[in-house]
């Protein structure tokens, strides 16, 4: 079992920036991907930036140049730097992390936190 905390969300105008942190505790150990992910309403929650355990990162065309996932030094926490914020980027924020125990693969996420970007 994994469970996340995720915090940072806030109210920031266009061309602001915030960070995201997620903090994992548990099985951390088998944590072989985290991410984050967002839902805006109406619309269906979509991949923003993920990590592999490995450090390989990879990013929606959105967060491309703007957005950047990074993990701490304990490995067990992941962030997301947003740059250049957009009202388009407004979503509730979701951390994600995906474990491997031998051949059994689970999903785990957090409880989100909201991010509003005013124009």
């Amino acid at each position: 079992q994994v469970q996340l905390v995720e915090s940072g969300g806030g109210l920031v105008q266009a061309g602001g920036s915030l960070r995201l942190s997620c903090a994992a505790s548990g099985s951390i150990s088998s944590i072989k991907v985290m991410g984050w992910y967002r839902q805006a309403p109406g619309k269906e929650r979509e991949l923003v930036a993920g990590i592999t355990s490995g450090g390989t990162t990879t990013y929606a065309d959105s967060a491309k140049g703007r957005f950047t996932i990074s993990r701490g030094n304990a490995k067990n926490t992941v962030y997301l730097q947003m740059n250049s914020l957009k009202p388009e980027d407004t979503a509730v924020y979701y951390c994600n992390a995906v474990t491997v125990v031998v051949v059994q693969v689970n999903d785990y996420w957090g409880q989100g936190t909201q991010v509003t970007v005013s124009s």
